[in-house]
Formats: structure tokens, sequence, C-alpha cells
């Protein structure tokens, strides 16, 4: 009788697979975030694998290469933490002086009042008639926008956990850089001479589907930033007032890395900023998109150009930079970033299309032994 095929056999395996499972389960919690630290450290380190590989043959010393291209990546990283964390703090001190103000607190009164008035009057009797009830909701609005700003301006918290985390996935990354050929080399060993091609056509499949994936969605989310940016000075030059046009463009493009769901990311602090630069100025508030359109604030504007931008990225950028690179069917992209997000949030999101392309290439080899496991 065939070993493999014996029921207590199968039975002890399904046993120890259980068990190992309800481990995994019991110890995800205290083990999860040193996962995702990996996780990162080995996405990005299939990134930077080419550029050091290269360095490496024209230098001829492994440990220069990698100390290059990771001083180089934080050096731009730092640089645009402390650009985006000055600018994203001159901006709520600038506002959090302008909501404290008279006139501010009038405009808005006045852009609640003329808001209310161009409503149906079915929904206007829905609303509060008299100046204490209206004046109880600028209240709370102000209150409101104070809060967020609070949040804005503490933003130094979040930005020196993400600091030490960068540098957690960062020594992570200066590791496996360093030792990437020979962790190859040693999974290598362990491979039986009976697998022995099949495991090597595993990994070279594995590297290059997901290599291929960050590289090209790297690739789409700079060609969404950059047309973002120059879509928002366009709105400038046409009297948009938006400021921090720069770092508005780059969340959008790293938002854009999340499919179907980070591409309109980057629309709601346009739209925020757009509000609170141009609160009070009649000529924004009474502004029409093409003359035809009202567009307060250059709302719709900034909606249109965002949408615009994104069907650039889906029927063109995306198809040419990332195409078949996990060669997966819509249908299966959204269930794997429904299943990420549920189980690791935005997160899970970020990871889902690249592990779902892994599984595809773990699949299609365990199909392909499957089929010929006689002639092995």
């Amino acid at each position: 009788m065939n070993q493999n095929r014996d029921p207590l056999l199968q039975i002890y395996h399904l046993f120890i697979g259980l068990i190992s499972i309800g481990a995994l389960y019991i110890i995800w919690p205290y083990i999860a975030s040193v996962v995702v630290l990996l996780i990162f450290a080995f996405l990005l380190t299939t990134i930077l694998l080419p550029s050091v590989d290269f360095m490496e043959r024209k230098i001829k010393s492994r440990g220069l290469s990698v100390l290059a291209v990771t001083l180089a990546l934080s050096a731009l990283i730092i640089v645009f933490i402390g650009s985006f964390a000055s600018g994203l703090y001159t901006q709520g001190v600038e506002f959090t002086q302008q909501i404290g103000t008279d006139t501010y607190q009038d405009n808005l009164t006045h852009l609640v009042q003329k808001t209310k008035d161009s409503m149906p009057a079915f929904v206007q009797d829905l609303l509060p008639s008299d100046s204490d009830e209206s004046g109880s909701l600028i209240g709370s609005v102000l209150k409101n926008f104070s809060g967020v700003l609070q949040n804005l301006l503490s933003v130094a918290g979040a930005i020196g956990s993400f600091i030490f985390n960068f540098v957690m996935v960062l020594i992570f990354t200066v590791i496996l850089l360093y030792e990437y050929h020979n962790f190859k080399r040693s999974l290598v060993r362990f491979i039986s001479n009976k697998y022995f091609e099949i495991g090597l056509r595993l990994i070279f499949n594995i590297e290059r589907a997901v290599s291929s994936y960050l590289r090209g969605q790297l690739l789409a989310a700079s060609s969404v930033g950059l047309m973002s940016i120059v879509g928002l000075f366009i709105l400038n030059m046409f009297g948009a007032n938006l400021t921090l046009v720069i770092f508005i463009g780059i969340i959008a493009g790293l938002a854009n890395l999340i499919p179907l769901v980070g591409p309109f990311v980057g629309m709601v602090p346009a739209i925020m900023i757009a509000v609170m630069n141009n609160l009070g100025n009649e000529a924004a508030f009474s502004h029409q998109l093409f003359n035809v359109i009202p567009s307060p604030f250059y709302l719709v504007d900034i909606i249109l150009m965002f949408i615009i931008v994104q069907q650039i990225d889906n029927n063109f950028v995306t198809p040419m930079l990332v195409g078949e690179s996990v060669g997966l069917h819509p249908m299966l992209v959204m269930i794997a970033l429904l299943v990420g997000g549920t189980l690791l949030g935005p997160m899970g999101m970020l990871f889902a299309v690249p592990a779902a392309g892994v599984l595809k290439v773990v699949g299609k080899e365990w199909s392909f032994v499957s089929k010929n496991a006689h002639l092995l």
C-alpha cells in the first residue's frame, strides 16, 4: 500500500496542520507587527535588488553597493517627510489663526446660510431656522475643525512611529540585500533532487511576479502623482488657490498603490484645502465649471481632474507598465482586496494583490507537479 494514501497518516497530517494553525492563531497578535515589517523589508528588497546587483557589478563590492542604495533611499524619504511635516504644520497654523477670527466665522455663517437658501423648500423646513440654532451649528463646525487641526498638528507622534518602523524595515532590508543570494542558495539546498528544477522554477516565477508587479505599480504611482500635480497647478492658474500641491500629488500617487481604492484618496485633502483657503471668497464660491456647471470652491473641477487622471492611469499607464504581471482576473483582485482589508486593514489591501499573485504561482506549480508526478 502506498504510504502517502494511508488514512492514518493523512489523519495525522491533518491533525498536525490544525494544531499548527491554532498555534499560529494564538501567537499571531504578538508577532503580527514583526511579520508586517519583514514583509515590507522583503518587498523593499525586491525593488532595490536590481540596483544593488547593478552597482555591485560596477564597483565589485556588495557592502558598498547596499550602503549606497539604502543611504540614497533614506535621504530621499527623510527629505520628503521633513518637507511634508513642515508644509503641513505651516498650513495648520495658518488655518488655526484664521478660524479663530470673527471674519472667518462670519464667512462660515454666510456659507451655511447661502447653502441653505440654495436648497429646496422641503429640505429647508428640516433645517434649523432661528439664529440660535444656526449659531450652535456654526460653533459645532468650528469645534470639529479645531479638533481636526489639533490632530494634524500632533502628527509628529505618528511621524516618530513611522520613522521607528522605517528604521527597522531598513535594517531588515540591508540584511536581506547583503545576504540575499546566500539566503537563496541556502533555500535551494533544502530542495530534494527530485524537485530541484521545479523548486528553482517556483522561486524564479515568484521573484519575477512580485518584482515586476511592484516596479510597475511604483512607476504607475509616480505617473499618477505627476499628473495630479500638473492638474492641480493648472487649477491654480484658474484661481483654485490650492496649497501643498506637490504633497497632495504625492499622496495621490502613493494611495494609487492600493488598486481600486487608493485613486480617490488624494481627492480628499485637495477638497479640504480648497474649502479652507477659499472660504469667504465670493468668486470662488460662485465659480462654474465651463461656465455652466456650478462648482463652489472648485470642488467639481478637482473631482473631474482626479477622475481624468485615474482614467488615464487605468486605461493607458497601468496596462502598459504593470500589464499581466500577476495575471489575476479583476474579480479575484476585488476578493483579494476585501480579504486583505478585513484581515490587516489598509496594510492588508496593499499586500493583497502581490500575495494573491504569489499564491497563483504556487498553485500553478502545484498543479503541474500533481499532473506530472508520474514523470518525476
